[in-house]
């Protein structure tokens, strides 16, 4: 007879999603153990400490909503907390509901192999630990790998190299520094205005542009927050029920619907909303009508060339290569007035490739610009970045990396065939908006299915390879229809040479992840196998 498990429930990664698992387990009666890799709690706002960083989805909707005491206690001071509020509030929370003594730090994840006969994962961690568990949970998420680009000479820089994705906790001493930020995606328009007035000088060297709106964030004022805290309800009604998980209320009409007239003064007030209301509340067409997309980015091209005086960098900041939201729209902070400053310079690499990194700088086509200290905005190795290196081995000695070896394929971006009892929410097609209520739709149901096993006496819980292909076929139609990502964006995983290029997120929206959800709880959870000595279905 086999031996119990260590623990009915493994998490790893102790962010956002992974946080609300270990709560909902303790909370549902399982024995449970969360794995991190860092020294702290946070995930993604854990290691992403750069200048600037910060939520781009309000506040109050990003945070957890299972406590209506915990929503009315902690008062965010920003409508987009920075990162150092939002570490402190996931500290707050984890002591909070005392989970931080089931937390186990710096344990990072070598290997994870599942043991059909004990229907058992047995997890590895560099430190050689091996815990074992019924249930494996990789709350990962999609930004935990940082990508640095394939730049000969990378090494023989002598300054220092900062990743934005992997920004050390103690002070980074920028003052009086030459300084290159390597990319313009949602972290580097962030921290090119934050560090701006530190620096000596500050080159931006820009891939491809993007379509950046302005973030319009501001304090809550006390008469704001009293309204929150009454409004619970109301608040978490909406966002449980909304198509993309925020408060913004949908478009009600499409583009040429209005007079030119009209149109001028709607973008002006879209150009003026907080966040991603810029993209929920605005034309109904504007992601599926070409000609509607394009008069808001011709409005939006006219706000650049007004904001940046010189006409050359202005032109360069704007996008050629595609349309509003085919690529995820970075919100901005004085991001373009950065360019009126005499210390910015901006490198367009389009034009001038970079060619390797010296060891005082970065040679381009142009020559050879010095620098104190280069910081790679390059983004993440998107969606599987951390699920890949995991060392994930399921039923008959099948690598996880193998079985995506095409790219991800899932069940409700939840499960893979072959791989019983292992979950991965918030990774590979889950989210499509505000990531905690996509994720947290996901966790909820995690736990449902735990707790339904356990009462029916089954050992394993998994899906089927007809069952994954479906979802995932579905996936890649959806992603084929607007509105729709450019395959050239980090969604399809291009950013990274070699990655198979595959849609890497619920193109079906929430709606459909919802209803299917619903539908399988009704239905006894089927599709989901359950299987076990005593269960009965």
């Amino acid at each position: 007879m086999a031996a119990d498990p260590d623990v009915d429930v493994l998490i790893v990664g102790a962010g956002i999603t992974g946080i609300y698992q270990l709560y909902l387990a303790r909370e549902a009666g399982f024995s449970a153990c969360l794995l991190e890799a860092g020294d702290g709690v946070g995930g993604t706002w854990f290691w992403n400490r750069f200048p600037g960083a910060r939520f781009d989805s309000e506040s109050y909707t990003y945070g957890y909503l299972f406590s209506e005491e915990l929503f009315h206690e902690w008062e965010w001071s920003e409508h987009f907390a920075g990162q150092p509020e939002i570490e402190r509030y996931l500290n707050h929370v984890v002591d909070r509901f005392d989970l931080r003594r089931d937390i186990r730090f710096r344990a990072r994840v070598t290997a994870a192999t599942y043991d059909a006969t004990a229907a058992t994962w047995a997890v590895t961690t560099d430190d050689g630990t091996t815990i074992t568990a019924r249930f494996l949970v990789a709350a990962t998420g999609v930004l935990s790998v940082p990508y640095f680009p394939d730049v000969p000479g990378r090494d023989d820089f002598t300054g220092a190299q900062l990743h934005t994705g992997r920004w050390p906790a103690e002070p980074v001493e920028l003052s009086g520094k030459r300084v290159a930020v390597v990319g313009t995606g949602s972290s580097g328009v962030q921290i090119v205005p934050a560090i701006l007035d530190e620096v000596a000088a500050l080159t931006v060297y820009q891939r491809t542009p993007n379509w950046c709106t302005p973030l319009n964030n501001s304090p809550i004022t006390a008469e704001e927050q009293a309204q929150l805290r009454a409004d619970f309800a109301t608040i978490k009604h909406t966002l449980d029920t909304s198509l993309a998980g925020f408060l913004h209320p949908p478009g009600d009409r499409k583009t040429f619907d209005d007079t030119e007239e009209q149109r001028a003064a709607f973008y002006e007030q879209m150009w003026a909303r907080p966040g991603f209301g810029k993209i929920v509340s605005h034309y109904l067409d504007l992601t599926f009508d070409e000609a509607a997309n394009d008069a808001w980015c011709a409005f939006m091209a006219a706000k650049v060339r007004a904001i940046v005086k010189n006409p050359e960098i202005a032109d360069r900041l704007i996008p050629k290569d595609h349309r509003f939201g085919e690529k995820r729209p970075p919100f901005v902070t004085d991001y373009f007035e950065a360019f009126n400053s005499p210390k910015v310079s901006l490198v367009d690499l389009a034009a001038t490739p970079m060619l390797r990194l010296t060891a005082s700088g970065i040679e381009t086509a142009e020559g050879i610009s010095e620098y104190d200290v280069i910081v790679w905005a390059t983004g993440f190795d998107f969606g599987t970045g951390a699920l890949s290196r995991m060392g994930i081995v399921g039923r008959d000695g099948v690598a996880l990396t193998d079985h995506w070896a095409d790219g991800p394929s899932t069940y409700l971006g939840l499960q893979t065939a072959g791989f019983p009892n292992f979950f991965f929410p918030g990774g590979p097609h889950a989210a499509a908006g505000n990531n905690p209520r996509y994720n947290g739709d996901q966790v909820d149901f995690v736990t449902d299915l735990l707790t339904a096993a356990r009462d029916r006496g089954a050992t394993t819980i998994e899906v089927t390879t007809e069952t994954e292909d479906r979802w995932t076929a579905m996936i890649d139609r959806a992603a084929s229809r607007p509105p729709s990502f450019t395959e050239k964006s980090y969604y399809f995983g291009t950013n990274v040479p070699g990655k198979p290029r595959k849609y890497l997120l619920n193109a079906a929206g929430r709606p459909k992840l919802l209803a299917l959800i619903a539908e399988s709880k009704s239905n006894d959870y089927r599709p989901f196998v359950m299987s076990g000595a005593s269960v009965s279905r």
